[in-house]
């Protein structure tokens, strides 16, 4: 079975993208997160469909 959910560290790794971004994309609601105790876990549909789609359109 594949993971189905990842650490915030491991997305922005997995993205080649900085943790900061992540947590951007995670407030703009592009990346999916859920609780589980006090962790903040990606699910990992979420950062396949952000690469499926190839980009972020962010309002301006």
């Amino acid at each position: 079975m594949d993971p189905v959910l990842c650490s915030i560290a491991d997305a922005a790794r997995i993205l080649g993208i900085g943790k900061t971004k992540t947590y951007e994309l995670i407030s703009d609601e592009v990346l999916e997160c859920v609780a589980i105790g006090t962790r903040r876990l990606v699910k990992v549909s979420s950062i396949n469909r952000l690469v499926e789609a190839g980009t972020v359109d962010r309002a301006a």
